[in-house]
């Protein structure tokens, strides 16, 4: 039995294979964070509105995502959506729309706890200034609440970047797959899933380190 040969993954294996589905991962990650983010502080809002009509679907959809597996979901959209509009749409723009709405959940009750966070003192002080609540949230709470929630959306948005391995499932070139390819077509497909645990790993445990810091340092300014 041959044993591993780690260095088979010289710099133009890594080039031709390797970069392009990091790329792809880490744009994956970007996207996903912002527009999760971004969607997921309006489904916020609207759990906390206390209109009915507002936070019955909002918790509908958060409590919905959240209870499905995320590859489930990845191939639902990367199923339907095709079916709905009557056109392929590719995998990867298929893994975008997928891990916004998905990942919208998630950032969802992370605001929503921030939000709900802030003294009630501060939301009672913009109406003494004549706010609207729009105003208020856009300029007094959600400042402070994303603030506070930072280091966990940070966390997330970690948690997410290794979820962006679940895109395999539907033939997305990225990280991962691009250490599959790499360890088929040259044989050392063990050494090839190695590498790339190795590879989240060091990524994912330096931005954790990183965020760790962060919080330590909102900790001292509070």
């Amino acid at each position: 039995m041959l044993g591993l040969d780690l260095t088979f993954l010289d710099w133009d294996i890594i080039r031709k294979f390797v970069l392009g589905g990091f790329w792809f991962s880490v744009q994956l990650t970007l996207v996903a964070t912002l527009g999760g983010i971004l969607f997921g502080t309006l489904l916020a809002l609207m759990r906390l509105s206390g209109k009915p009509v507002l936070m019955l679907p909002a918790t509908f959809y958060v409590n919905g995502m959240r209870s499905v597996p995320l590859v489930m979901v990845i191939l639902w959209f990367f199923l339907l959506i095709p079916f709905m509009i009557g056109k392929p749409i590719g995998a990867e723009l298929s893994a975008f729309i997928t891990f916004i709405a998905f990942e919208a959940a998630y950032f969802s009750e992370i605001m929503r706890a921030g939000i709900q966070s802030i003294p009630r003192g501060q939301v009672f002080a913009g109406q003494a200034l004549g706010m609207r609540y729009g105003q208020n949230m856009r300029l007094v709470v959600l400042p402070q609440a994303f603030r506070n929630m930072l280091p966990v959306l940070l966390t997330q948005t970690i948690i997410l970047f290794q979820d962006t391995s679940l895109v395999y499932a539907i033939g997305a070139y990225d990280l991962l797959k691009g250490f599959t390819n790499a360890g088929k077509i040259y044989g050392r497909p063990e050494e090839a899933y190695l590498l790339a645990a190795v590879v989240y790993f060091v990524i994912c445990f330096g931005l954790s380190t990183l965020v760790k810091k962060l919080q330590a340092r909102i900790a001292i300014v509070r």
